[in-house]
């Protein structure tokens, strides 16, 4: 064998040394993927999270997730403004703007800008929804008892600075040009509640003793209201 066979004959058989680029002596090495998967996991859940949230606010929540009760609510909120339509009970309602939720509905807002319920207040709701524990139709609420959980007096359920940013006195000026002034205190402070109804026609207050006093349209008057049908 000649000398230059020898030499090549050894190159073939040496063992690879560090550094060599054969198959062998440097594997594919396997990248972890799990960092990738939680993260896409995480985006995922709070992408979810998200728009549940947006749905949250929305007024077809409230007839889907835990508000069976809320149908009829739902369905006054979604009438078309200044036209005949019905209240919760399924009574006629000549005008719909007699009813906040239809007029407010009109003004860009949504259910969530009046109902502002604290989380003990949601999770006492869905309990008694889980359980049934409910009345049905829902028994009628006044402003105190709307703001009641957080801590607020009833006024302050339409007069603050996101909604009616009025005192009681801008009120009272506001309908002095009214032969029985509403909003003027005559018999004692009136919760607004008292004739300003959301998912059923407004009621005037003053014709239980007035029934001469002026009656917006598509309220109505006090025996009028007394009158209603009451069942769902």
């Amino acid at each position: 064998m000649s000398e230059e066979e020898t030499k090549v004959e050894a190159a073939t058989e040496a063992p690879a040394t560090e550094g060599s680029t054969t198959e062998e002596a440097a594997p594919k090495k396997k990248g972890k993927k799990w960092p990738i998967v939680v993260g896409v996991v995480v985006v995922v859940l709070i992408a979810a999270g998200a728009g549940f949230w947006v749905w949250h606010e929305q007024p077809s929540f409230c007839a889907a997730i835990c508000h069976t009760p809320m149908d009829e609510y739902l369905e006054t909120y979604e009438q078309e403004p200044g036209t005949t339509g019905v209240d919760k009970w399924g009574n006629e309602v000549s005008n719909t703007n007699a009813m906040l939720a239809v007029s407010h509905k009109a003004q860009g807002k949504d259910c969530m800008s009046c109902h502002v319920p604290t989380l003990s207040e949601q999770m006492s709701e869905g309990i008694n929804w889980v359980t049934g524990n409910y009345v049905y139709p829902l028994e009628e609420r006044d402003t105190d008892m709307l703001t009641e959980a957080r801590g607020l007096d009833g006024d302050e359920f339409c007069l603050n600075e996101s909604c009616h940013n009025l005192t009681r006195d801008d009120l009272v000026k506001a309908t002095s040009g009214m032969e029985f002034n509403p909003h003027k205190a005559q018999h004692g402070e009136i919760e607004c509640s008292e004739c300003h109804k959301a998912h059923r026609a407004s009621v005037m207050y003053c014709t239980q003793c007035h029934s001469e006093a002026e009656v917006p349209e598509g309220w109505l008057t006090v025996a009028e209201a007394n009158k209603l049908s009451t069942a769902a």
